[in-house]
């Protein structure tokens, strides 16, 4: 076997590797897609194929919206996320419970998974380089594998740099992957610097608003993220560049928030239930499952309940007897849940946090309450709460806060429709705020755009800000979408103690390189500091 299968390749299934343990409900059967109600639609989004679709379809392959993937390795280790083991159900050998505690180690599955897939990623983008691509072909591809390398970069650090088929090279600094990643989207940009003068015109990036694919907005978006970071990776500050990079995005007016006005029809109505609006609008329809086409979104992963699965919030998030609430057509697992403290952190006005979580007496197609058949907390009636009792061995069926903010839609298969931004005007707008409020030292400069930001969430203004609060503002902005951990990581707050959660040693900021690849790399690969 050749050295760069079994550097990439190494237990592969790991990233179709699910909780498995004692899922099964068996309430009522299941619910077939088969099913035509007045008044309610079932549409998604449709799908896109051409000549960089493979490619493209591995940020879907990765785990960005599953689990036991990069999305599990970013949301659980945060202070928004958590998998309390509900007896043997969820406990997974116990790689859930160090992911919270941060005492994850060389051999947790899931680190493993997110590696594998990563690098499977970045081998398709190789092989597709390797081909008869045009240059703007070319300069996509090697846009999406600098997003795949800043991703490992990210996530541990120093890693190899693969850029052919087939190869091996040498492990190096993270300082030299941010280089690789910063001068790949450079060049893929047709520029030799991020500037206040600099001239996109011959770019061999186009300007096509298709959010499917990387365009210069898309690009340039990443490199913003590359550049906040920056200090964390290398030891040396880029803000002023993430800022340049960030306004070049909003002055250009191509893409807009999504406020009042900015609608689509709610695919999660029930009819029977005059609480569920008919139509999303504003932060929520960002996120729905026919936001396709949202004037927000700048570079996306298309997910399609058909022809681009691998979307499983519902699955994920959702308690058992939520199947009768949507009509799922599979019974959801009941595991991911929000820490009672972040789902506190909004205040009760703020139309994000009616987005993004699900909670209290859950109601059925019907109106009817829903009920748990297997109750473990004296009340048959299933009520989301967000406080949960503990973290294991015996979390309660329905502790915590549910994630809505990627919503569900009636009649919803396992894999879902909803589009999953990797760059969006939102964030966009708070990368420029903190890159300017880190610049000039002064956190009065983040206003404007936070302020932005918090109208359309439908909360007053601040007059004033402070690092601590922008972070909670990001956060409430930024909810599930895997950046939690790298703004905590920035803000040094990632190792501080928080539920059920020790204070950390700083060593963990970087996950262990997987124990498979160590042994599989003949000597060629370094642990990690600390593991």
């Amino acid at each position: 076997m050749n050295t760069i299968v079994k550097f990439i390749i190494i237990a592969s299934l790991l990233s179709l590797q699910f909780s498995c343990t004692d899922l099964e409900e068996n309430l009522r059967g299941e619910i077939t897609n088969d099913i035509s109600i007045e008044g309610i639609s079932t549409g998604g989004s449709g799908g896109s194929a051409d000549a960089l679709s493979g490619a493209f379809s591995q940020l879907r392959s990765t785990g960005s919206a599953g689990h036991f993937g990069y999305y599990s390795v970013q949301e659980l280790p945060s202070d928004e996320m958590v998998i309390g083991a509900k007896g043997g159900d969820w406990y997974d050998g116990g790689v859930l419970v160090e992911m919270h505690k941060h005492t994850y180690t060389p051999t947790n599955g899931i680190i493993g998974s997110a590696w594998n897939g990563t690098y499977a990623a970045i081998n398709t983008c190789n092989e597709l380089l390797a081909g008869d691509l045009d240059i703007n072909q070319k300069a996509q591809t090697r846009a999406l594998r600098a997003y795949f390398y800043w991703r490992l970069m990210d996530s541990y650090g120093n890693v190899k740099i693969i850029t052919e088929p087939g190869s091996d090279a040498p492990q190096v600094s993270r300082a030299e992957v941010f280089a690789f990643v910063e001068s790949e989207l450079l060049e893929a940009l047709g520029i030799p610097a991020v500037s206040a003068d600099m001239d996109l015109t011959e770019s061999p990036l186009g300007q096509d608003n298709n959010p499917y694919r990387i365009n210069r907005y898309g690009a340039m978006g990443i490199l913003a993220k590359v550049y906040l970071n920056a200090e964390v990776y290398t030891g040396v500050a880029a803000y002023d560049k993430a800022a340049l990079a960030a306004s070049f995005i909003i002055d250009s007016g191509v893409y807009t928030l999504c406020g009042d006005g900015c609608k689509v029809p709610n695919l999660g109505k029930r009819p029977s239930v005059d609480s569920d609006p008919d139509e999303l609008e504003g932060y929520a329809a960002v996120f729905a499952p026919n936001n396709e086409g949202n004037p927000e979104h700048i570079f996306v992963i298309e997910y399609d309940e058909v022809s681009a699965g691998g979307m499983f919030f519902a699955m994920m998030s959702l308690h058992y007897s939520s199947q009768f609430t949507w009509n799922f057509d599979s019974q959801p697992w009941n595991g991911y849940a929000t820490l009672e403290e972040f789902y506190n952190s909004y205040e009760d006005g703020d139309k994000r946090k009616k987005a993004n979580f699900i909670v209290g007496p859950q109601l059925d197609f019907g109106g009817s309450a829903v009920l748990d058949y297997a109750s473990d907390d004296g009340d048959p009636v299933l009520n989301y709460t967000p406080f949960i009792n503990e973290l294991e061995p015996n979390s309660l069926r329905e502790a915590g806060a549910r994630p809505g903010k990627f919503s569900y839609k009636q009649f919803g298969r396992a894999n879902m429709d909803n589009d999953y931004p990797i760059v969006r005007l939102g964030d966009v707008y708070l990368i420029r705020a903190e890159a300017m409020a880190r610049m000039t030292g002064d956190w009065s400069q983040a206003l404007p755009d936070v302020n932005i930001i918090r109208a359309r969430a439908g909360v007053s203004a601040y007059s004033s800000i402070t690092p601590e609060e922008f972070l909670a503002e990001r956060g409430r902005e930024m909810f599930q979408e895997s950046s939690r951990r790298t703004d905590l990581i920035r803000f040094d707050k990632y190792n501080d103690p928080w539920w059920e959660k020790p204070a950390s040693d700083p060593h963990v900021n970087i996950f262990p390189i997987p124990f498979d690849q160590l042994q599989a790399s003949n000597g060629t690969l370094t642990q990690n500091p600390g593991y």
